[in-house]
């Protein structure tokens, strides 16, 4: 299903304009935000989950739930150190 097709084909008989360039570009941005969190969410929960979960079980030792904690932390702080350094400019 091709997201930027679907105002053409929702049948009003050609008398539905094209998205504005604004509209798509609210579609990309929130289509790539999602992607973002998604992807963020999968590499934590696998590195964090490789480096931390010793013994899988029903549930999590403490000293496992601490581990995913600062894993986690770490993880958000070093992301964002890397996006302010990327998009920060130069002065």
């Amino acid at each position: 299903m091709d997201p930027f097709s679907s105002s053409h084909t929702s049948g009003g008989g050609g008398s539905s304009s094209p998205p504005s360039t604004e509209a798509l570009m609210d579609q990309v941005k929130h289509q790539l935000a999602q992607a973002y969190a998604e992807e963020f969410l999968e590499t934590v929960r696998s590195k964090c989950f490789t480096k931390c979960i010793t013994k899988p079980g029903s549930s999590l030792s403490g000293s496992e739930s601490s581990c995913i904690s600062r894993c986690v932390e770490r993880y958000i702080e070093a992301t964002g150190i890397i996006s302010r350094a990327l998009f920060s400019s130069p002065r």
